[in-house]
């Protein structure tokens, strides 16, 4: 009660008297949206000084507690640009910001057309912004200078490609990728090359890498650039170092939000230890059981290691949530009560009973695409009552890895389904588009695209002064030539295999001939998933064996570049969304489907993944996939799978054991005789 008479006196005190009576209106409408606010959130917004650990469960309404909290700390004096939000994606970032703003442009804290001045609002920003920021303005002490250009991965690759270039590295034994990989995850967790040559073991590779690294560095300060992870560790370095550095943005930021705290690396946590160091002023929200990134570094033990820097916190858990329905939830949390390494908590439902979760057996990938199909034809239809019907926007397909998403891709197109895959789509990732390229390359010589944009990939040492040479007929000295002469016999042996082969086999051929496979091989799990892509795209070219060659290879390639003419669509149309469970996290959806729940995708073999809590993290990556639904669940999984080329029997995932049995009803499906089908009109 005390809140709602400061923001009343607080706001008539900066009113006018005419516009006294059009102010009172706006606070009685922000009196009645606090009123929403359960006691949990209740707690957390009236949490004023000293630390403040909230551990929020899926659903729990955690962003609209941080924006009323933001607005109570106003409300109680403090500068709003002396708050600091901090969120780890630009969306996140943006829909705090607009959450913050209204309320405070609401309560007339912040004047009109002030809204998103970082002198009169919070600053809210994801963690590489700031720390862009902060460098920006402090960095020079550390040798920053002000104007510095943020490498991308491609731009990071390159220059590591140079290093090793000068070190007369081959990069066959030594991949570019892979140096890329140990350089980034040693960055996140705080070690810089200096640090490396401290504790470095004997051994040749240990000692490249070293010198890999130095000169990397050395060409990065050469042309002022920093790569993304250096944007958190030379802020870390920067307010270690410098004390007055330090000391003003601790005393400027009186107050620190962070959201998603379980998903902070070691520089991102100590990154905001420092800052919150002073005042203690610092509000952590996380989720251990949400924690789906260990993969690129993320430590959810930064939420534990958060309760021991700052004993005297009071710590406040968001149970009640608003978003899933009772039977959701408890298959969620029988998911979850698994894992050994979480704080437990209960989601308590505020929606009814809701349906029961369903469960699909397949035969095969292309009948479990039919599947959810099918079922979304239902739930866009009329075959369902009127107030079951949805809008293709609330209805999300979600899979384990990014080739799943060619075969619901193509049951959409075959449907008439208005969809969009979040991400690249399955024919536009590069990899996919490379290999594309060698067989039309091959069959047509004459096609400069095709052969500009695989010439040197992967590397063969044909430098662009030599492509833009080659390709403007200019006289090329004889070790170029040479490069030059056998990229054109690979053509011509892949020419060759496709006269004589099935376009599988050709898939292959591509791959093992060219070096892609090593190339990828080599790489992160980033290019073993490209690996995964490009054997998904041998199974396609299986479809076309039957044809003789070279006519079956020529057919794919024919239907390929039709489909994906048909595949263009418009994106600001509504349509049913497809995409990994990772980017689904921070979604949400009236209907989600889950594929591919096998053994070995879903949990997901890893890649030998050697982490101790992996197994761990594909469970909780489950449970994310589950709470992404508020309505209805559709689970499926397929007795066989076609993985590059060839068909393997599957166990069900272990995760649907986990799941009561009078939570799920399993589903059959008929495929509807051909001519059958009723012609929806969906939007």
């Amino acid at each position: 009660m005390a809140l709602k008479g400061q923001l009343v006196i607080h706001t008539v005190a900066k009113t006018s008297f005419a516009t006294v009576q059009a102010g009172f209106y706006v606070i009685i409408v922000f009196m009645d949206l606090f009123q929403e606010l359960n006691d949990a959130q209740k707690q957390a917004v009236l949490h004023k000084d000293g630390p403040l650990l909230v551990l929020a469960g899926a659903g729990a309404g955690k962003t609209k507690a941080i924006a009323y909290r933001v607005a109570h700390l106003v409300s109680q004096g403090v500068e709003p640009e002396r708050i600091l939000a901090i969120t780890f994606t630009n969306k996140a970032a943006e829909e705090m910001k607009q959450r913050i703003n209204k309320l405070l442009l609401a309560t007339d804290y912040l004047p009109a057309g002030k809204a998103g001045s970082r002198l009169t609002t919070p600053f809210v920003s994801t963690f590489h912004s700031l720390c862009a920021y902060i460098l920006r303005k402090s960095g020079r002490s550390i040798e920053v200078i002000k104007n510095f250009t943020i490498l991308d991965k491609e731009d990071s690759l390159s220059v590591i490609k140079n290093a090793m270039k000068d070190l007369n590295l081959d990069p066959r034994q030594f991949q570019p990728n892979k140096m890329q990989v140990i350089i980034s995850r040693y960055k996140g967790d705080l070690i810089t090359n200096k640090d490396f040559s401290n504790f470095i073991e004997d051994g040749f590779f240990p000692h490249t890498l070293q010198k890999i690294w130095d000169k990397y560095e050395e060409q990065l300060k050469k042309q002022n650039a920093l790569d993304f992870d250096d944007l958190v560790l030379k802020t870390v370095l920067l307010l270690k170092k410098d004390e007055k550095v330090r000391d003003y943005y601790q005393n400027f930021w009186q107050y620190i939000l962070i959201d998603e705290y379980q998903d902070t690396n070691k520089s991102q946590y100590e990154f905001s230890k420092i800052l919150g160091d002073k005042h203690k002023n610092i509000c952590a929200i996380g989720d251990i059981d949400q924690a789906i990134y260990g993969w690129r570094g993320a430590d959810f033990r930064n939420i534990i290691n958060f309760e021991k820097d700052f004993p005297n916190h009071v710590s406040i858990i968001f149970e009640e949530n608003y978003r899933s329905t009772q039977n959701i939830l408890e298959a969620a949390a029988k998911v979850i009560e698994k894992n050994k390494m979480r704080k437990p908590k209960k989601l308590l439902a505020t929606k009814e009973k809701g349906a029961e979760i369903s469960l699909f057996e397949a035969m095969n990938e292309e009948e479990e695409a039919e599947f959810v199909t099918h079922k979304i034809k239902d739930l866009l239809s009329s075959k369902v009552e009127p107030s079951l019907k949805v809008q293709p926007c609330e209805i999300a397909v979600l899979y384990r890895a990014n080739f799943q998403s060619r075969i619901i891709e193509e049951a959409c197109l075959k449907h008439g389904i208005p969809h969009q895959v979040l991400g690249v789509q399955f024919y536009e990732r590069k990899e996919i588009k490379d290999i594309l390229a060698y067989i039309r390359a091959s069959l047509n010589p004459q096609n400069l695209i095709d052969i500009k944009r695989i010439i040197n990939v992967p590397l063969r040492g044909i430098g662009k002064t030599t492509i833009l040479n080659y390709f403007a007929n200019k006289e090329l000295p004889a070790e170029a030539k040479k490069k030059i002469k056998i990229f054109l016999n690979l053509l011509d042996e892949i020419r060759e295999e496709i006269k004589k082969s099935k376009p599988s086999d050709v898939i292959r051929f591509i791959l093992k001939e060219t070096g892609y496979q090593e190339h990828l091989e080599s790489g992160g799990s980033d290019d073993l998933e490209r690996l995964e892509n490009i054997k998904e795209l041998a199974t396609i070219a299986s479809r076309y064996d039957e044809f003789n060659p070279p006519e079956g290879t020529e057919k794919m390639i024919t239907d390929i570049s039709l489909l994906s003419d048909q595949d263009s669509y418009n994106k600001k149309q509504k349509a049913v969304r497809l995409m990994t469970v990772h980017s689904a996290k921070g979604l949400e959806f009236e209907n989600v489907f889950v594929v591919g729940l096998e053994q070995g995708l879903f949990p997901h073999a890893g890649f030998g993944d050697d982490r101790h809590d992996k197994d761990e993290e594909e469970r909780r990556l489950f449970y994310v996939a589950l709470t992404r639904a508020k309505e209805k669940v559709f689970l499926s999984f397929s007795v066989s799978r076609t993985i590059f080329g060839a068909r393997q029997l599957n166990m069900p995932s272990q995760f649907l054991s986990d799941i009561p049995d009078h939570l799920l009803k399993m589903e059959e499906y008929e495929n509807p005789p051909a001519g059958g089908e009723e012609i929806v009109e969906y939007l």
